[in-house]
């Protein structure tokens, strides 16, 4: 090879390694830009220097690291966001309930000591109203919340499905480069990366090179999204079991639309989107609603005990949201839930969780043809077999009691949604707006060495008569005197020839109790039941109504205000675990982009360098050539 060759080969190799820096410095700021190298090789033959490749700085191990960790943080700073909100509203010493409820019973505690004052009564009413409306602010807020996500999560869906289908096109493009040029574009192949990693930003994905070439993208668990050329996009649809969430699904084979399970995203900002509408703010929303029927059922209970300055029963105080129940959509046969009521008696078995109904077997007869699943840990709740009473077609459990239209409709895997206090705050209200109807005075007088607990008057309470007088032998024989019918759990008992047994609920003429325990065997406990008299100074049930603050009214074993805190220190504690998670997340992340910057990145120092170095190689080639064509004239002028 002549000098000619051999300095043009040089002049050649220098031009394509200042045109590859320069392309590198003006690219220093373009998100997803990998470094390029010119790489050289020898010539072939006697000399000589070739441009083997225009080489792309791209470590595929630590990009699959980096977008496995940017998918953690983007779940987390999501997460984050939204459960600040929740923190900030609960924590607020203003805008909180705690002020509320204190306000509500130190103005029952003004009613007891002056029970006929105008001025307490309206006091009474006034706190009431705005503790229950701000119930219903913190469930708008809440559910404001729900719907919030419900669209992101739309928007979420059309932002990841344009990226799936450009990564499909550019593999596409890159597979028709190849074909024509052999080796496929460095910038086509830093636009593919660059959208993984968005991708990963919003969800996490599971990357499968084919062949070395070829991108395919799936969820966790194996559903793809792209397939080579074709894109698979998700979409959105209504909950089967919950019309009011929205969920991901996708179109199988056959075209129909499949619902995917909540859990099947975890990562970017979509998984942490709907991780914290199920770890969270479910959640919130729910014991929101426990806080709120467990106070409404108890208070209204105590103020049906007393009676008003009319001399009437108390009525309901505060009227609550009902339990609601929906339908699987894809449930076969014609059963429904067409009622749902709590269940006062066993209000303490509340708690703050949904529920899924599983019927196990056609038209069961009690309740060993269900199964019911505390959605927020996943336990099967172990029901009396008479919890479901066939003749009524009612289902009993967790204080609350369902009515389906026809038992005998249900199919065995017909599945049910119900959710118990999910919304219950955002229908509470006073019921009350007539001063003389707050029941401060006592509505029922007992006396008597008989064993009795939890006693309720249900409405028209004394319809009958004023007083009873009620003996109980240690057999469980009972006598009531006058003479009326009795109840024994809702059915009717005859003393003649029925007998009690401790824990049986007594009723009579709208008067319940427990019976604690029976008298020992031989011995006699007596009762005496009678209506009190009527009295513009008895505070009797304005204090019972007080003592309220200090009952374990939230599901048996917590005080209003300790439910509070409760959750206010459960929201703050998930809002501090989530920010150390992230601030941990993010470091590892910063790291891992570190090390891919260290690789990828554009250092203008060292480009800068290569700019003086390419240089002096593209003059010294140019010299070579300068030098060959001196050399050839000198040959030629020594013929002369």
């Amino acid at each position: 090879m002549s000098m000619f060759s051999i300095g043009l080969s040089g002049l050649n190799a220098a031009q394509n390694a200042l045109k590859t820096t320069s392309n590198n410095i003006s690219n220093v700021n373009t998100p997803g830009y990998n470094r390029e190298l010119t790489i050289l090789e020898q010539g072939s033959g006697d000399g000589g220097v070739n441009v083997s490749d225009i080489q792309r700085q791209f470590n595929q191990y630590v990009a699959s690291q980096l977008n496995a960790a940017t998918s953690q943080s983007s779940a987390l700073e999501t997460y984050e966001n939204q459960v600040s909100q929740i923190d900030n509203l609960l924590a607020d010493r203003d805008a909180g309930l705690a002020p509320l409820m204190q306000d509500f019973f130190s103005a029952l505690e003004d009613l007891a000591s002056a029970p006929s004052d105008p001025a307490s009564r309206q006091g009474v009413l006034g706190s009431a109203d705005t503790l229950s409306a701000q119930f219903r602010s913190f469930d708008g807020y809440l559910q404001d919340m729900q719907e919030g996500i419900n669209g992101q999560i739309a928007d979420e869906v059309t932002q990841i499905n344009n990226t799936t289908e450009q990564i499909a096109g550019l593999n596409r493009e890159i597979a028709l480069a190849r074909a024509r040029q052999g080796e496929a574009p460095n910038s086509l192949l830093n636009q593919r990366d660059q959208l993984v990693n968005e991708l990963s930003e919003r969800m996490d994905v599971r990357l499968n090179i084919q062949d070395g070439k070829s991108y395919n993208i799936s969820l966790p668990n194996g559903q793809p999204l792209v397939s080579g050329t074709d894109s698979k996009p998700l979409e959105t649809l209504e909950s089967p079991s919950d019309p009011q969430r929205t969920i991901l699904g996708y179109r199988d084979s056959g075209g129909t639309l499949q619902p995917l399970s909540e859990g099947t995203v975890s990562g970017g900002s979509l998984g942490g989107l709907m991780t914290f509408r199920s770890e969270t703010l479910d959640k919130t929303q729910n014991q929101i609603g426990q806080m709120a029927v467990s106070m409404a059922v108890g208070f209204n209970e105590q103020h049906r005990l007393g009676q008003d300055l009319d001399g009437d029963q108390g009525e309901d105080f505060f009227a609550i949201g009902q339990p609601r129940a929906y339908t699987d959509e894809r449930n076969t046969g014609t059963a429904e839930v067409t009622a749902t009521a709590f269940d006062a008696q066993n209000i303490d078995e509340l708690r703050a969780s949904d529920y899924e109904i599983r019927v196990t077997g056609d038209g069961p007869t009690d309740a060993t043809g269900f199964t019911v699943i505390r959605k927020d840990n996943g336990e099967a709740l172990n029901l009396d077999p008479e919890a479901f009473d066939a003749a009524s077609n009612t289902l009993s459990f967790g204080g609350m009691t369902l009515t389906f239209n026809d038992s005998m409709a249900l199919e065995e895997g017909n599945r049910f949604e119900v959710q118990p206090v999910r919304q219950a705050a955002a229908d509470m209200e006073t019921r009350i707006a007539d001063l003389d109807k707050i029941a401060a005075g006592s509505l029922v007088a007992t006396d008597g060495d008989m064993a009795v607990s939890g006693t309720r008057a249900l409405d028209g309470a004394f319809s009958s008569q004023t007083a009873y007088e009620l003996e109980l032998e240690g057999d469980g024989t009972l006598s009531v005197d006058p003479n009326e019918p009795v109840l024994r759990n809702g059915e009717a008992f005859d003393p003649a020839t029925d007998t009690l047994n401790a824990g049986d609920t007594v009723t009579l003429d709208g008067i319940e109790f427990v019976v604690s325990e029976l008298p020992a065997a031989g011995e006699t406990s007596t009762l005496d039941i009678q209506r009190a008299a009527a009295g513009s100074g008895d505070n009797t049930n304005a204090l019972a109504m007080q003592d309220l603050q200090d009952e374990a009214l939230v599901a048996g074993n917590a005080s209003l205000s300790q439910a509070y805190a409760g959750m206010v220190s459960d929201v703050g504690n998930r809002t501090n675990i989530v920010q150390v998670n992230l601030d941990a997340r993010q470091g590892l992340t910063d790291q891992l982009r570190a090390v891919q910057q260290s690789e990828s990145g554009v250092n203008l120092d060292e480009e800068a360098a290569n700019l003086i170095r390419y240089q002096q190689f593209y003059q010294a080639n140019a010299r070579v050539i300068d030098t060959a064509s001196t050399v050839f004239d000198t040959i030629l002028g020594l013929r002369n």
